[in-house]
């Protein structure tokens, strides 16, 4: 009976960590970036500043609005006669007038209008593109998280089993019994490092649920991709080329030169006189024309611009077309620079991984097996065996390193670039 409930609870047991991993949903880099666009509350924040821009577009065009104005004349202040009649002889005006623009300027307030929510658009991309720099550096850092996790258990594995056939050496009288404290003890730096690994996995997870606004347990969210490098990449000479054509900074930085320009034509065409047209209506007997009891007027006003001709603003907008055109230059200069940096880095992490990849790899194992074969035959010491464990592990570790660091520049070049030209 005893017996039967154990087995009862260790199905139990099972059966909740069976459920457990089955809840765990494991995203892909495409997956994460549509989750991200959507959740990501600084792009939401930003995407209403559009919507904002676009309302003042709105504005912008708007007419301006016609005045009405009511004039009363002729109140009686006494009366000969005896009878107080103050309203008996009140003359009743309503006028209505309308400021008329001219020189376009409503269609040039609405171009600036529009030209800046142009210029706001390109720069939500750039921020979005750097963004998913951040986004795509804490994947990367996963995988390399999981990759390293991995790599701590199988060499804990591989160790305990180092450890089992010592441990059987020692019953036969091979070793000594302190040549096998030793080996033990050196276990603790395998166990150290599954631990060490499993921390930083779950930091980068919570970095990764952190952009995505995603209040997930960590044990239910994992990522999934190929940590791994791509051996050919493109010449400089076309990640140049894309990034002029991609880069929403730089668009941003030419939109803002129209943007400058409108603005001149803008100040331009305030600097014109703006006249404003009035008629009235009024019910008034005429002493020429006694049957003429109701009249209509009418008057233009028109503001003598002497002084005040707006030579401040179109001084000011003339000076901010030259200052644009002068960022422009500067942020195509710093795109090249960005993308020159990134190739550099790029192209060094390549270089260092392919030797791993076709020689320091495979020579770390052999150098491993022979050693702890030599070692079970009595022909290498302890220290060397200990010695080719830990350089196995260093060559492992530092391969993964360099594939994180081949991955991060991956990124630094999409970001320079303005668009992903390298998936992890």
């Amino acid at each position: 009976m005893g017996g039967l409930k154990w087995r009862m609870c260790l199905g139990i047991v099972a059966g909740g960590f069976a459920n457990h991993a089955s809840a765990q949903q494991a995203f892909s880099w495409q997956q994460v970036r549509e989750k991200f666009e959507l959740a990501n509350p600084t792009l939401q924040a930003s995407r209403v500043g559009i919507d904002e821009s676009k309302a003042q577009e709105i504005t912008a065009y708007l007419r301006p609005n016609p005045d009405f104005s009511l004039t009363a004349d002729g109140f009686q202040v006494n009366s000969n006669a005896g009878v107080w009649r103050p309203l008996s002889g009140v003359l009743e005006t309503p006028s209505v007038s309308y400021l008329h623009e001219r020189q376009h300027k409503r269609e040039l307030r609405r171009d600036s209008a529009r030209q800046s929510t142009a210029v706001a658009e390109s720069q939500l991309a750039d921020q979005e593109r750097t963004l998913l720099f951040n986004l795509r550096n804490a994947f990367v850092q996963t995988l390399q998280a999981k990759a390293v996790v991995d790599l701590a258990r199988q060499n804990l594995t591989y160790y305990d089993q180092l450890l089992m056939v010592n441990r059987d050496r020692l019953q036969a009288g091979d070793i000594a019994r302190v040549d096998l404290d030793r080996l033990e003890l050196q276990r603790v730096q395998y166990e150290s490092d599954v631990q060490t690994a499993l921390v930083n996995l779950r930091t980068s997870k919570i970095q990764l649920l952190t952009l995505l606004n995603d209040r997930t347990s960590v044990d239910q969210f994992d990522v999934t991709g190929t940590f791994d490098f791509t051996e050919q990449i493109q010449p400089l000479e076309e990640f140049r080329a894309i990034a002029l054509a991609s880069r929403p900074d730089l668009l941003a930085a030419m939109q803002s030169i129209e943007l400058a320009k409108v603005n001149h034509h803008l100040a331009i065409a305030n600097g014109s006189v703006d006249p404003t047209f009035t008629t009235w209506f009024s019910h008034n007997p005429s002493f020429a024309n006694p049957f003429a009891n109701d009249t209509i007027g009418g008057s233009i006003s028109i503001p003598l611009r002497i002084f005040d001709r707006n030579q401040g603003e179109k001084l000011r907008t003339q000076l901010d077309i030259g200052r644009n055109e002068r960022l422009r230059d500067a942020n195509a200069a710093q795109v090249f620079s960005d993308v020159d940096s990134a190739y550099a880095t790029l192209t060094s992490n390549l270089t260092l991984l392919r030797p791993y990849k076709t020689a320091y790899l495979e020579q770390a194992v052999r150098v491993r097996d022979t050693v702890a074969f030599a070692y079970r035959n009595g022909g290498s010491s302890l220290l060397d065996l200990l010695q080719s464990q830990q350089e196995y592990r260093s060559i492992q570790l530092s391969y993964l390193n360099l594939i994180g660091s081949f991955l991060t520049a991956a990124s630094q070049l999409n970001m320079a670039v303005g668009r992903e030209v390298i998936l992890p």
